[in-house]
């Protein structure tokens, strides 16, 4: 492959010096600093509209109301995973939140796209788009208000983590633009994105804090976390998403839902959200602390324990607000955060109510299937959502199919070679479709991990079957031993199949607990022994790879008969004929890494392993700081088996032809400074009258159902006035508001930081004999001088062009902002860029692994590399 090097000589420089400050915190020093009190929401132009409509509402609300919306009814209280109270008289009723990041979870009649990993493999903005748009349509379709995805933490920080294939990859950057482009894409339609888990969720063990104990702790220093962690959070602010899920784990010693400065500081503050705040699924720790901490919405409301009957918030609320504990400003702003979420969405226009139930298939049924004693009657229409998203599922998994390994062309396939098929990934699920609940099962072709982040399949096309369409020469052994006394003939290739699952740590499979534990990042069902023994009878192996993520090939890739290697990632319902489009041809591999491929486990950082003790709170200590994956391997100076980026076609490319347009001049070492906040929602400030908490009359109560009121409101005002007891707020609260956050000023921080600075045209030519497409990936290596250190190459932006018949190009653009030519500065809390003298590099290639190996340093000045 071709690289392409260029350097900004006298365009970027540092004018100002910086102390080099490490990477890694001190496990000792690894605390969350409070940050009091939560900002209002509604400052900033975008959402000014919404706004204005959400105070008429809630200036008029009754206490009662205001803590319905910010109060989940209980678990399987309702259809949806979860669902707040309503506001009936203002035309809000029960919101529905449910999942999935890849389709509606438990339910009938949706599409299972494909798991985020295999997005990201794609490294197609369109179709990112597109398929959020999909997602958005179908929970539109059945009625839900808030579909909790994108997940862009975890980052795979944790190869063996259990939830990484949700997400797209393991490079913020492309975390960043993937869960960007599906907020998007879910948001045209009305329904309203949750960008989870924030932050530091990097392995599934001990995440939870339980009656056993504290979830671990994600010890995480300030530069770490701002250009790797909370970098994709950042872009789904700025791309408007209407809410965000807190992680369970705690971030330096502080629960997520209750730290003040993740939600406050950063979140709110910082990064300008104007949406709401929610807890993940019983993950709230208090009540009062979580209100003051910048929580809005606690799911799925019950407390610790669920289907008890009892909150932290709710009636707690109520009584929290009626004795002073909680500002009434504070309820307030989470409620204004609410409805005027729903208001930006134009939820308030005809949204369909739910018409699905995620509890049962059957028709009718428990109204409240958490309370002994329910109402029962219509729970599933079966409304059918999938429209044509069936055409979008395809693309992705067909298009994100990665080709590691081709040689002698051995792929595409004749439509008359004589094939031998094995391993159980290649057919159906033995016990029958979707038998397991929420795919918590190894059976079959793998199409997605386990787990809250999956949908049932609403059909399946298995490779087996997608194979035997196209070829009456394939000879099928759907086991994963491999058969005695085989005798091939000296033409036949072997199709071998094989997986790695992973999933959410309630569910347990094979003896991993989420995490992969027992197999480590080996193949599952002896898959290595699979290929080794095809390898043995074969000369041709052709080996296809259904996996969560990074996965160890040393026991076979070099075998002499292994000739090629896909990774098709994890293909949602469209697994069987987007691979034998790729197989036989009709389609060139087009697919790219999004993580990176050792040669061993042991390449990468050993504070990357999972840590699992019985007692106490583990402490995980981020001691890699940024360098995590591809970032890890460059600054070790370690090769690995595939770099990140890496995918094979079936012709050739070039690139050629750079031009380099200054668009904004980077004039200065930090952004202009911020604009001043624009004015928020205000209400009086006077304690609400208690009766509007008070059980109205002849009221039908559903056991176990969470509400906002209380037997005797009237004793809570007389007994606070009366009392000289002051309450014991967190160490440094104050209601005393902080300066503005220089590094912030609109949605994802200050506006100038997604200033372009550059942007970089290449032409793209197709100079092989088939047709395909080709991906250009931009790399920033900022300069030696900058003071700090940092990776030698970061993705910062990637463009795909459409299908090029031979000799055909096309020009790609791609963009550089002012944040991408930056780092943190922890000592002045803003973002650093390099300015007017030394070079930054900006490397242009089809992979991290195209770009070469060279002292770069040598080239200054010099222009294009090859």
């Amino acid at each position: 492959m071709i690289l392409l090097y260029l350097t900004l000589s006298c365009l970027i420089s540092w004018t100002l010096a910086a102390q080099r400050s490490p990477h890694h915190p001190r496990a000792d020093a690894a605390y969350s600093p409070p940050y009091y009190p939560a900002p209002n929401g509604g400052w900033l132009s975008e959402w000014t509209s919404a706004y204005e409509k959400a105070q008429k509402i809630v200036g008029n609300m009754t206490l009662a109301e205001k803590v319905n919306l910010t109060t989940g009814t209980g678990e399987f209280m309702g259809p949806c995973a979860g669902q707040t109270g309503s506001a009936l008289r203002f035309g809000i009723p029960n919101l529905c939140l449910h999942d999935s990041p890849l389709g509606i979870r438990n339910s009938d009649h949706n599409t299972a796209f494909p798991a985020g990993v295999t997005v990201g493999a794609t490294f197609d903005k369109d179709l990112m788009y597109e398929r959020g748009v999909g997602l958005g349509e179908e929970a539109r379709g059945k009625g839900v208000n808030v579909l909790l995805g994108p997940v862009v933490g975890p980052t795979f920080r944790k190869p063996r983590g259990g939830r990484g294939w949700e997400g797209f990859g393991a490079d913020p950057s492309l975390q960043a633009i993937g869960g960007a482009q599906t907020i998007k894409g879910m948001q045209s339609t009305g329904a309203i994105s949750c960008l989870k888990h924030f932050i530091g969720n990097e392995q599934e063990m001990h995440r939870e804090t339980s009656v056993l104990g504290p979830g671990y702790s994600s010890n995480i220093d300030d530069r770490t976390l701002h250009e790797i962690y909370l970098w994709p959070f950042a872009e789904g602010v700025r791309a408007g998403t209407g809410s965000v899920m807190m992680a369970y784990n705690d971030v330096n010693r502080s629960a997520c839902s209750q730290n003040s400065l993740l939600i406050n500081g950063i979140l709110k503050d910082e990064l300008g959200f104007q949406g709401f705040v929610m807890t993940d699924w019983l993950a709230q720790m208090g009540g009062v602390s979580s209100a003051l901490a910048g929580l809005d919405m606690a799911m799925p409301g019950d407390g610790l324990i669920p289907l008890l009957g009892d909150s932290y918030w709710g009636s707690e609320l109520s009584r929290s607000i009626l004795n002073g504990t909680v500002p009434l400003e504070r309820l307030n702003d989470m409620v204004t955060r609410i409805v005027a979420t729903w208001y930006q969405m134009g939820q308030d226009e005809d949204y369909p109510l739910p018409n699905f139930s995620s509890n049962t298939l059957d028709e009718t049924g428990p109204l409240y299937p958490g309370a002994l004693i329910s109402p029962t009657g219509v729970v599933n229409q079966y409304v059918n959502v999938e429209g044509t998203h069936n055409i979008t599922a395809n693309a992705i998994a067909r298009d994100a199919i990665t080709l590691l390994k081709n040689d002698n062309n051995t792929l595409p396939l004749s439509k008359n070679a004589s094939l031998h098929v094995f391993g159980t990934d290649a057919g159906a699920n033995s016990d029958g479709l979707n038998s397991c609940s929420d795919q918590g099962c190894d059976n079959g072709v793998l199409t997605m991990g386990w787990g809250s982040g999956t949908s049932r399949l609403p059909y399946l096309v298995t490779p087996q079957e997608a194979i035997a369409n196209v070829t009456p020469t394939a000879t099928f052994h759907i086991s994963d031993t491999f058969p005695s006394g085989l005798t091939p003939n000296a033409s036949s290739i072997a199709l071998v199949f094989i997986n790695a699952d992973s999933g959410e740590n309630y569910i347990t499979v094979e003896n991993n607990p989420g995490d992969r534990t027992t197999t480590d990042l080996y193949a599952w069902h002896n898959g290595d022994e699979l290929v080794e023994a095809a390898a043995a009878v074969f000369s041709r192996v052709v080996v296809i790879i259904h996996t969560v993520g990074p996965i160890i090939l040393e026991n076979w890739i070099d075998l002499d008969p292994v000739k090629a290697v896909l990774i098709a990632h994890l293909p949602g319902q469209e697994a069987g004929y987007s691979l034998t489009d790729i197989l036989y041809g009709d389609y060139s591999p087009s697919g790219h890494l999004p993580y990176t491929i050792p040669f061993n486990e042991s390449n990468y950082p050993a504070s990357v392993s999972l840590l699992n003790q019985p007692f106490g709170q583990i402490q995980d200590d981020f001691t890699e700081g940024i360098y995590i994956d591809y970032r890890h391997f460059l600054n070790a100076n370690i090769t690995p088996r595939y770099p990140f980026g890496h995918g094979l076609s079936y012709t050739t490319f070039s690139i050629s032809d750079p031009v380099l347009t200054t668009v904004t001049p980077l004039d200065s070492a930090y952004s202009p400074s911020r604009t001043a906040k624009g004015s928020t929602p205000s209400y009086p400030t006077t304690i609400p009258d208690p009766d509007e908490v008070a059980w109205p009359d002849n009221f039908n109560r559903i056991w176990r159902y969470l509400y906002p009121y209380l037997d005797d409101p009237d004793s809570i005002v007389s007994n606070s006035t009366n009392s000289s007891a002051a309450y014991p707020y967190p160490d440094g609260y104050t209601t005393t508001a902080h300066p503005a956050p220089r590094a912030g000023g609109g949605q994802g921080g200050n506006p100038a930081l997604f200033d372009v600075a550059f942007t970089l045209s290449v032409l793209v030519t197709n100079t092989g004999s088939r047709s395909g497409r080709a991906v250009a990936q931009l790399y920033v290596e900022l300069p030696d001088t900058i003071d700090a250190d940092v990776p030698s190459r970061q993705l910062r932006d990637f463009g795909k062009t459409g299908t090029l018949q031979p000799g055909g190009s096309e020009t790609v653009v791609l963009n550089v902002t002012r944040k991408d030519l930056s780092v943190w500065d922890v000592g002045v809390q803003d973002w650093r860029t390099v300015v007017d003298g030394e070079g930054v590099g900006l490397w242009v290639g089809e992979s991290l692994g195209s770009l070469g190996e060279r002292d770069v340093r040598a080239i200054f000045g010099r222009g294009w590399g090859l």
